[in-house]
């Protein structure tokens, strides 16, 4: 008897680390964009003309919470959330930080 590693193993516990660094990268990124939307100003949401500050709160926290009980980041409700999350970073975040520094 050989102590030999079966290479489906080696596979899946490869795939079980990267979709565990996927995960918590995942979940930095949405905690950054909440924390980011609850420091900004409602009116500079409306003045940019990007819902409102109350829609991108509800849209973070909800993808936030199905993020972490999912546990999976290729479910499709935490791609939609990251999705979310980095349309809010690339879109919206840059004009309310122009805006704050007006």
């Amino acid at each position: 008897m050989t102590n030999a590693i079966d290479p489906l193993v080696v596979a899946l516990t490869i795939e079980n680390r990267v979709e565990g660094v996927i995960w918590v990268l995942l979940l930095g990124v949405k905690v950054f964009a909440l924390c980011d939307a609850l420091v900004r100003k409602d009116a500079f949401y409306v003045a940019a003309d990007k819902q409102n500050k109350a829609f991108w709160l509800l849209l973070l926290v909800v993808f936030l919470v199905l993020h972490i009980l999912l546990e999976d980041p290729r479910h499709i409700l935490n791609l939609i959330g990251t999705v979310a999350a980095f349309v809010y970073l690339a879109d919206v975040r840059p004009l309310l930080r122009s805006m704050h520094s007006r």
